[in-house]
């Protein structure tokens, strides 16, 4: 057993290496990533005005392993995907659930995070426990960004499936509507569980989780249409799972990171 083990660990160490071994250098490429810096911790503006976030760091190990130099331009959450669809910057990120819709505008990378919809509510909030139950009283209101995965759950999942509801208050980006939530404007944003369970640790009980969750969804970085970043990126991401890199950011995001430092 203790030979089959050893054989293993050293049958997955020379794939991992092989791996880093075959990702390509593409010679300092110059490629410019969109974000919108509002979705913490994925990538957001920290106390000093500087952008951080496991996005970051996941997109500068990957142009260290394909020796690629980065830039960074912002854009608001509607406009990303037309901007990238279109070709004005060659990659987008920003928490990105990866839909078939949306492939039919830009291509996706492989996966690099799943994550489930939860419900996030004030510390106190006692009118409801669930998505039955809040979709029971029309005085109770949601956040959302128009044509983010949250709206889609939101409308369809949690209320009657009309998208001009209007229990439904748009924000421009997440963290207003987690704001609204925090002020009493509304009663409901649903996000992933990395974003509320980081929102919950910094709101020393302002904030809490309620209900079951509403289903996974896989993150993925999108690129213009035929990008021949694609492959390399998928490489380097297989790589970095594969070393261990990806559990090594989620420790330090998830785990070690409190929003608000």
């Amino acid at each position: 057993m203790k030979f089959a083990a050893l054989a293993g660990f050293a049958l997955a160490f020379s794939s991992t290496f092989a791996m880093a071994q075959a990702l390509p250098d593409l010679g300092g490429r110059a490629v410019v990533v969109v974000t919108e810096n509002a979705y913490p911790p994925l990538q957001f503006l920290d106390a000093a005005g500087a952008a951080v976030g496991w996005e970051y760091d996941a997109v500068a190990e990957i142009a260290k392993r394909l020796n690629l130099t980065v830039t960074y331009e912002n854009t608001s959450w509607d406009a990303m995907i037309p901007a990238v669809s279109g070709g004005q910057y060659d990659m987008g990120m920003t928490g990105i659930t990866i839909r078939d819709d949306r492939k039919e505008q830009v291509d996706f990378s492989d996966p690099y995070m799943r994550s489930e919809m939860v419900m996030l509510v004030r510390g106190d909030e006692a009118r409801f426990t669930d998505a039955k139950s809040f979709g029971a009283n029309a005085d109770l209101l949601m956040a959302a960004q128009p044509g983010t995965t949250p709206f889609y759950v939101g409308v369809y999942e949690v209320l009657d499936g009309n998208e001009a509801n209007p229990r439904i208050k748009m924000f421009e980006t997440f963290g207003a509507g987690v704001e609204a939530l925090r002020s009493g404007d509304v009663d409901l944003v649903l996000t992933d569980g990395t974003a509320a369970n980081g929102y919950v640790a910094a709101s020393e009980g302002a904030l809490k989780i309620v209900g079951e969750k509403l289903g996974a969804e896989d993150f993925g970085f999108i690129f213009p249409k035929g990008s021949d970043l694609v492959a390399p990126v998928n490489a380097a991401i297989a790589a970095m799972t594969a070393d261990g890199t990806m559990t090594a950011l989620n420790t330090k995001w998830f785990l070690e990171y409190k929003m608000g430092q």
